[in-house]
């Protein structure tokens, strides 16, 4: 089986934890870096923690390298407690020897675009600071990217205020040049992450499935804990991994073409995505926008790949 290259764009983050090691566990990919941004934690956390997941599952030959530690415009400061004080549920990830790569994000991911002899695939899980900023910097290196898994935005309700998705709130403007870039994108958003959730029988079975998965189970305990407090019920959204598992697994979730416009404005609204299905303007699609996950055979690849990782 041939590899198509990848790189994941994250700031881990348990979701974006079980989203890398996905990758690592399948052979149709060969995960080239990851690259890191600020969102869920501060930058130098979420690069710690790329460092730790890769530690975890003995890939510290991997080059990690930060990138934006705030976004284009608006200045956030985020300490997401759903993925616990060191962002991966206070679970048993081992520190990493491995030293962050001495260069920007950016310019790693242009250097591996450059000579790269075909089409990268990209898992942006994260906000999409550093992507806007490839895009900005290098967009001759555009094209040489091939099939774009956006976790972010919703067809729908958000879940760090009605209207918006976490990670295109932290930065509308970059999500908005991410967009407008004409990548190739596929939006994988909270109405198809949502219908993907795991409970406590699949976690349970992510338990069993040897080391690693013990380890994943605990990262995923914690929050769950937290959708308890918060919702009333043990469960969760593995949103970063269904992304992925899209550039895996296409047939996993039932996209649509649709233009995604993302609000930069200062109102309630900010961060949204609009989804127009039907392009009332005639404009061209800009995006594939999920619009259906098949839950059940998702829960299946992801337990079993992860399972393969002690194999």
């Amino acid at each position: 089986m041939r590899s198509e290259p990848l790189v994941i764009d994250c700031d881990p983050g348990v979701d974006d934890a079980v989203a890398i090691l996905l990758a690592l566990a399948s052979p149709e990919v060969e995960l080239l870096a990851l690259t890191t941004v600020a969102g869920n934690k501060p930058l130098e956390t979420t690069t710690r923690n790329a460092l730790r997941v890769l530690a975890l599952a003995g890939r510290e030959d991997i080059p990690v390298a930060a990138g934006a530690a705030r976004p284009l415009v608006v200045q956030r400061d985020r300490n997401a407690v759903v993925h616990g004080e060191d962002g991966l549920g206070g679970a048993p990830v081992p520190e990493s020897s491995a030293a962050v790569v001495p260069m920007h994000a950016v310019d790693l991911l242009a250097e591996i675009l450059e000579r790269s002899d075909e089409p990268v695939l990209l898992a942006p899980v994260g906000p999409l600071t550093n992507i806007a900023l490839l895009a900005a910097l290098r967009p001759e290196l555009l094209p040489r990217l091939g099939r774009v898994a956006v976790m972010g935005g919703s067809d729908g309700t958000g879940n760090v205020t009605p209207a918006a998705e976490f990670n295109i709130w932290f930065d509308p403007e970059s999500a908005a040049r991410a967009f407008d870039s004409g990548l190739d994108i596929t939006m994988v958003g909270l109405n198809v992450t949502r219908p993907s959730m795991l409970f406590e029988p699949d976690v349970d079975r992510i338990r069993s499935g040897g080391r690693i998965g013990a380890v994943v189970a605990a990262m995923l305990d914690h929050y769950m804990d937290w959708q308890l407090k918060l919702y009333g019920y043990r469960g969760v959204s593995v949103h970063d991994a269904l992304a992925v598992a899209t550039l895996l697994r296409p047939e996993l979730v039932t996209t649509v073409d649709a233009l995604v416009t993302v609000d930069t404005t200062a109102g309630p609204a900010r961060g949204m995505t609009l989804v127009d299905h039907q392009r009332w303007d005639g404009q061209e699609a800009n995006a594939r926008v999920g619009a259906s996950v098949d839950r059940d055979a998702f829960v299946t690849f992801l337990c079993e790949r992860l399972a393969s990782l002690d194999a």
